[in-house]
């Protein structure tokens, strides 16, 4: 199992969509389908070091052996990821890593975005909702770790206005409204505590729970009618 390499590049060219290195090892040129974006860095020199060093994986088939390379071992762990996709072949793990990063194949996973996932070529319909159910479960905590962040996103650092956040959750589940309802509207209240901050207006609790109801109820309202 050839797992990476370092060597010395030697020539690089594209086929269609394809993008190929050709790296002398010890002696031997190691023919390799890289990414566009490295691709495109070696090509117009932004790397100048042409001794390089890449994340392999090995396929082989019957009438062939094929490498593909990767510059981070999180790259070539999340092509191996893809390609455990029942229907997903090499060509379409490039791809998909050939237009978007990690991070934004995660986010379009995360929130469904089917028609992000199907904009990557030999993407249908079918596969991109058989895309999107699998990797959403090998990537759980990736997702889960996103989602996390975005809510330290709305944090306060004033000990005090956290504690009165702390509070106004409290009371508001005291009122049987729901933990979900509570959230939704959280960033808006800690939005409107950070204006109220910034005017340098009093703040109060009262005032705070009077808003977060007012918008509570709004949203019961608007989901009644």
């Amino acid at each position: 199992m050839i797992n990476w390499i370092n060597g010395e590049l030697v020539e690089l060219w594209q086929t269609n969509q394809k993008f190929f290195v050709l790296i002398n090892c010890q002696g031997l040129g190691y023919e390799i389908q890289i990414l566009e974006s490295f691709f495109l860095k070696l090509k117009t020199n932004q790397i100048s070091n042409k001794k390089i060093t890449l994340w392999l994986k090995h396929i082989k088939k019957e009438d062939s052996d094929l490498l593909f390379g990767f510059t981070s071992k999180e790259q070539k762990d999340f092509f191996i990821e893809i390609l455990s996709i029942r229907g997903v072949g090499s060509q379409i793990g490039m791809g998909i890593l050939n237009k978007f990063s990690i991070g934004e194949v995660i986010n379009a996973i995360k929130t469904q975005n089917k028609k992000l996932i199907c904009s990557v070529p030999g993407i249908g319909q079918k596969m991109s909702d058989r895309l999107i159910l699998e990797l959403k479960n090998k990537f759980k905590s990736e997702i889960q770790f996103e989602e996390e962040k975005a809510n330290d996103d709305f944090e306060i650092k004033d000990p005090e206005i956290n504690k009165m956040i702390d509070d106004l959750q409290l009371t508001l589940q005291s009122l049987n409204y729901k933990n979900k309802e509570i959230k939704t509207i959280l960033p808006i209240i800690i939005n409107e505590v950070d204006c109220l901050a910034k005017k340098e207006s009093n703040l109060s609790f009262e005032n705070l729970l009077k808003l977060a109801m007012n918008y509570l109820d709004k949203d019961s309202s608007n989901i009644a009618s």
